[in-house]
């Protein structure tokens, strides 16, 4: 298969994966002229690394998770710690965007939104930090 074959296959952007590639999450084969020729384990990996990527598992979360899908003598508490880490990092990331929508909530409803200038979302975001 050719990239633009892949690319329809596993729904990534040809760049995308011209970018795994160059870190070396797949290697697929060359042709004599020079081409990419990826084959039905490259599809697959990439397959998986989307998937991966589209839970939110940053590029060396999936080189491990990859690691760890091709070794056969893995153990899965490996695979579930490295779940549970970043099942950790979301459960932070959505305690964090709360807060914020909390506080922009707030501050678009005190907000006027008319013809004045004087402007609760503007005056606090210049407000110094809270220490």
């Amino acid at each position: 298969m050719n990239i633009g074959d892949v690319s329809r296959q596993s729904g990534l952007p040809a760049k995308t994966i011209r970018y795994y590639e160059e870190i070396g999450l797949i290697t697929p084969q060359r042709s004599a002229n020079g081409y990419r020729v990826f084959r039905e384990q490259d599809l697959h990996k990439l397959a998986f690394i989307g998937r991966a990527r589209a839970l939110g598992f940053g590029i060396e979360d999936c080189r491990g998770l990859m690691k760890l899908y091709e070794d056969t003598d893995r153990s899965s508490a490996e695979v579930k710690q490295i779940a549970e880490e970043h099942l950790t990092e979301i459960d932070r990331k959505i305690v964090e965007l709360t807060g914020m929508r909390q506080t922009l909530t707030r501050l678009v409803h005190a907000c006027a939104g008319d013809d004045r200038p004087d402007c609760p979302i503007l005056a606090d975001l210049s407000a110094p930090p809270a220490i």
